[in-house]
């Protein structure tokens, strides 16, 4: 795992598995830390890590209800966690899914010992919204703006004031959109016309899965991303994935999209 300093208040996390984020975000005495890393070490890691760098965290939050990004309690086990109210309704009907997908994960990378997925008590928060961190002239808002198209929920935390965007599972760098039950090429695209502005006025976007990367970027992949689900749509036996995308992992999440395109056709 390695941390990487994006402003005075904001903390990325990145795994050493799937490059995973964790965003630590701090108001004065307040603070978020939103999604997870991985694996039990790194989650072992994070109390320390932020308390050195005197990060208080107050709470978590999660961009969507996919169970490599729930894991933020196996850090801070007394946390509560909030999520946007597509995903508390998700993980209510199921929870079992995820719970499933984590131990088939430790299971086949021999990861031992960890306790299973519990997410305590979940607060549900309205998208759109924004949160209210910290107090006084240290207080800041976070804004919450609707994703969808990678599942049926999802939420991007837009942090004004260090011109920072964590959009869950869009905008990778180094995946191409993946297409989830609950998911829509439709609504992916207008997902990511919805990231486009915030993206804009952005200094650094975070990916749910990838190194943090400088705003510009995000309107290169922005645009790829849009060229590649509109090829899906129109023809998706002749779909160019976006170069440095086009890796073997990345062509069996093609294979995939293309099924999931055909059936939902």
């Amino acid at each position: 795992m390695r941390a990487v300093a994006l402003h005075a208040d904001v903390i990325v996390f990145v795994s050493d598995m799937w490059q995973t984020t964790c965003t630590a975000v701090r108001g004065g005495d307040e603070g978020f830390v939103i999604d997870s890393v991985l694996y039990p070490e790194e989650l072992r890691a994070l109390p320390d890590v932020l308390e050195q760098a005197g990060f208080p965290v107050s709470g978590l939050l999660t961009t969507h209800g996919d169970w490599d990004h729930l894991l933020g309690r196996g850090a801070f086990p007394g946390a509560s966690l909030g999520a946007g109210e597509a995903t508390v309704a998700r993980l209510g009907s199921a929870l079992g899914e995820a719970q499933r997908d984590l131990r088939a994960f430790d299971q086949e990378h021999y990861v031992d010992g960890r306790p299973p997925l519990a997410l305590g008590s979940l607060q549900s928060l309205p998208v759109p919204g924004h949160l209210e961190i910290g107090e006084g002239a240290t207080a800041h808002e976070v804004q919450l703006h609707p994703t969808g198209g990678h599942t049926a929920d999802g939420v991007a935390y837009w942090l004004p004031w260090a011109k920072v965007l964590v959009c869950g599972d869009y905008l990778s760098p180094v995946e191409i959109p993946m297409l989830s039950p609950g998911g829509s090429v439709e609504v992916y695209r207008a997902t990511l016309q919805r990231l486009g502005p915030l993206a804009a006025q952005a200094e650094w976007v975070v990916p749910g899965h990838g190194a943090p990367y400088a705003a510009t970027r995000a309107l290169e992949i922005l645009g790829e991303d849009e060229a590649y689900l509109a090829a899906l749509s129109e023809n998706p036996s002749a779909v160019t994935l976006p170069a440095g995308r086009a890796t073997p992992p990345q062509r069996t999440v093609h294979d995939a999209n293309v099924a999931f395109v055909t059936a939902a056709g």
